[in-house]
């Protein structure tokens, strides 16, 4: 059912070389937001961690990054979202990673167009990290392995892995264990909206606050991946995520806008992650607009886009 992981990932990492765009001592990198299909908690681990599974896709809502060579032997970072622009960035931490595992000197300046929202449900931080060592590892050719790369992506955040590869995956354990999938988006879904509403929510707190009744055993990522293998359209319970009950009774404006998407005329709308963004697939691209004017009319951050996969070019399946 589902592609060889290792083959997979690997073809993968080496077609990412069209997203780092390299012009002397700087180097341009996309970093692409995710959505999670279903998103199955199974349980806690010992390690405190929740045991996941959960069908992820990236999306064409993106971060840009820019690297330049400094010779201060420093890794600064300056972003659009200033109060981001710290040591505690994951961007900055993948970068010094890389500078400290191969021994470099050599300083390096990151530049972040910050374009996905923070604190949503995005992945937003985990993919500039995983941008910032695909960019590195090739700008710098660092002799690094598949499982080097996936070692220092995991210490990272439990994401990080994923978005080394992006397209749609399985993802299970803290949600580094990635196996990616062949593009098998349906065409009823190409379009997306990305509904943010104007609250943050810690991912932490979400998760602390997870009764074991909403623990599942992972069928519905199972039958999500299945569906999506013969080629039929998966059924709205396939499209389970384990979070969203707590997170639509603790945080009314998410509930709220959630009422707005399907007001608006989604047939189906999602939790995203830990939120608080939701996502509503539509059809063609007319009644994803007529949606997304209608919403933003309400005052909502909305985002038109599309599946993409990152295997040379991006391509809204």
């Amino acid at each position: 059912m589902l592609d060889n992981p290792g083959e997979s990932m690997h073809n993968a990492i080496m077609s990412h070389a069209w997203r780092v765009q390299i012009l002397g001592n700087v180097c341009f990198v996309r970093a692409y937001a995710k959505i999670n299909l279903t998103l199955d908690v199974k349980g806690r681990r010992a390690d405190g961690y929740h045991e996941l599974a959960t069908v992820m896709q990236t999306v064409d809502l993106h971060d840009t990054l820019c690297l330049t060579s400094t010779g201060d032997g420093r890794v600064e970072i300056v972003c659009t979202r200033p109060e981001l622009g710290n040591e505690e960035n994951l961007a900055a931490r993948a970068a010094r990673l890389l500078r400290e595992r191969f021994s470099i000197s050599q300083g390096v300046l990151i530049e972040l167009r910050k374009r996905i929202p923070v604190a949503a449900g995005l992945g937003g931080g985990s993919s500039d990290a995983a941008a910032v060592l695909l960019a590195l590892q090739q700008w710098w050719r660092l002799p690094l392995s598949l499982s080097e790369l996936q070692a220092l992506a995991a210490t990272l955040g439990s994401d990080v892995s994923f978005f080394l590869t992006g397209g749609l995956a399985l993802c299970e354990g803290r949600g580094e264990r990635v196996t990616p999938l062949a593009a098998l988006w349906p065409q009823s879904m190409r379009w997306l909206l990305l509904l943010k509403p104007a609250i943050s929510i810690a991912t932490a707190r979400v998760f602390q606050a997870l009764p074991a009744s909403d623990y599942s055993d992972g069928s519905a990522s199972r039958d999500l991946v299945e569906a999506l293998h013969e080629g039929r359209l998966p059924r709205p319970e396939n499209f389970h995520n384990g979070l969203e009950r707590g997170v639509l009774e603790h945080y009314p404006g998410v509930a709220r806008a959630k009422a707005d998407l399907l007001q608006a005329g989604a047939s189906l709308v999602r939790l995203s992650g830990s939120g608080p963004t939701l996502y509503a697939p539509f059809p063609n691209l007319s009644s994803a607009t007529r949606a997304q004017e209608h919403l933003q009319a309400l005052g909502y951050e909305i985002y038109l886009a599309h599946a993409v996969y990152l295997d040379g070019e991006e391509r809204n399946v």
